[in-house]
């Protein structure tokens, strides 16, 4: 019998990484599901993985990404392990003026401080395969910016940057880092807006319609295939044409 494939799912309570873990399951790997607060819709996904998947492992661990020892906590629970989908973050809706210090310290210690650090500590287990994977959600504001959201636009670069260099330095080790950029994807933090600001969104995609956690799955299940592994160092985007 193969050794268990097993990846760990940051943010696995929040609509995207939901999706990314019932469609690595459906895979066939067993997962590390990773939340800070959100315990009851872990504790639902959980149960509902382990019902369509008995041949499978799944174990939640907790961390919350704004504490500066984080990292060191959940990597100390992670044992083996082939990928690491970084899925997890919170949002700023602010302007930069409004913006206060614990908040700039806080996105960066969520989306960039805690995962780097994460990535580091778990890279020998990483590099125990001949092929494992690195894999951030970044964010379409990453790569174009946003006005009202200066802060998270720049921790969400920062994250695209992470991926171009540390994949030239991980990839003698067969490690495989990528990122996806999503546009407006219809998860219940997005659902917040009223269609007033839906509907503005909507015009300025040329699909005209937004995406859902879905299609971010599908393609992480893509990427950690095993079909895509001349690919390293890439942001793809998946945005309806939002931006180019």
């Amino acid at each position: 019998m193969n050794e268990a494939r097993f990846a760990l799912v940051l943010g696995a309570s929040g609509g995207i990484g939901e999706a990314v873990c019932r469609q690595l399951a459906a895979a066939g790997w067993s997962l590390y599901l990773h939340y800070n607060s959100n315990k009851q819709q872990l504790a639902l996904l959980l149960k509902d993985l382990q019902k369509d998947y008995p041949n499978l492992e799944f174990l939640s661990v907790q961390a919350d990404f704004r504490s500066e020892q984080a990292a060191a906590e959940l990597a100390s629970k992670i044992q083996g392990l082939q990928a690491i989908v970084v899925a997890n973050g919170q949002a700023v809706v602010k302007l930069l003026s409004d913006t206060t210090d614990v908040e700039m310290a806080e996105l960066w210690r969520v989306h960039m401080q805690n995962p780097a650090r994460l990535v580091s500590l778990l890279s020998a287990k990483l590099r125990k395969h001949t092929v494992s994977y690195v894999l951030f959600i970044g964010s379409i504001w990453g790569s174009a910016g946003a006005a009202g959201e200066v802060m998270y636009s720049a921790v969400k670069g920062a994250q695209h940057a992470f991926v171009k260099a540390y994949a030239k330095e991980a990839a003698y080790s067969g490690v495989r880092v990528n990122a996806i950029a999503p546009g407006w994807i219809d998860t219940r933090m997005n659902q917040e807006f009223s269609s007033e600001e839906r509907q503005m969104v909507l015009e300025q995609i040329p699909l005209l319609s937004v995406g859902t956690p879905q299609e971010i799955a599908n393609m992480v299940e893509f990427l950690l295939s095993g079909k895509a592994d001349y690919m390293t160092g890439e942001i793809v985007q998946i945005n309806g044409g939002w931006y180019m």
